[in-house]
């Protein structure tokens, strides 16, 4: 990898992380040293990246940092690509739509050599056979975990026993092919998981819950990261 692709990907991963990032971290992320890492950060810091922190504690980075565009290579461009598909398939029709865009403007900053490539893909994911086989309005879980609403349903676990929640929803997963919500319980008062096929009765609140550091998305990473 050249080092200028590399210090545009290592600005790259600090923004996508929510917590600091140590230099052993951005290491093995990219297959370098630390003292390569030292350096990597002190270009960027040069070049006018917003990059905070120091040796042995982490670093991380403005997230209003703009990046400049990123081209894809062949390969790139096809697992981007495949992703969009699986998406088309496996949300509601607004999100596929969304994704439908993204593959327009991915397409469209491709140089006209790779466009046709794009367009006779040998890995892609089929049209979906059948309709979703859930009832919840996908993208209203969606607006409602950006939002922070409350939510409340009934739901049947896999033994068949019907309770109603009330949950704070953090994440969707997909786990192919169902897709999961994954919420605090204030119900059970624990992090859960539920199936959308088993979910009835969904009521969004207006009701929005604050922060909590003990019951958010990264303590939820957290805990899983224990589980393993």
């Amino acid at each position: 990898m050249r080092r200028a692709d590399r210090l545009i990907g290592i600005a790259q991963f600090l923004r996508s992380r929510r917590r600091a990032v140590t230099a052993a971290q951005i290491g093995a992320a990219f297959g370098i040293c630390t003292r390569t890492v030292y350096r990597d950060i002190d270009a960027l810091v040069a070049t006018g990246a917003p990059i905070t922190g120091e040796a042995g504690v982490g670093y991380v980075i403005d997230k209003a940092y703009y990046l400049p565009p990123v081209t894809f290579d062949s390969e790139e461009a096809e697992a981007l690509a495949l992703g969009i598909s699986i998406v088309r398939q496996w949300t509601d029709d607004a999100f596929a739509a969304k994704a439908e865009s993204a593959l327009h403007k991915i397409e469209a900053a491709l140089p006209a050599r790779m466009q046709g490539d794009l367009q006779q893909l040998t890995t892609y994911a089929g049209p979906r056979q059948a309709p979703l086989p859930w009832d919840v309005p996908f993208s209203d879980l969606r607006e409602a975990i950006r939002a922070r609403r409350y939510l409340t349903f009934d739901y049947r676990d896999t033994q068949d026993r019907a309770s109603t929640r009330q949950v704070r929803p953090l994440a969707l997963v997909f786990f192919s092919p169902v897709w999961l919500l994954a919420g605090w319980c204030e119900t059970r008062g624990a992090f859960r998981h539920f199936r959308l096929d088993r979910i009835t009765g969904l009521v969004i609140s207006d009701a929005r819950f604050a922060d909590d550091p003990t019951r958010d998305l990264v303590a939820y990473e957290a805990q899983l990261g224990e589980g393993t």
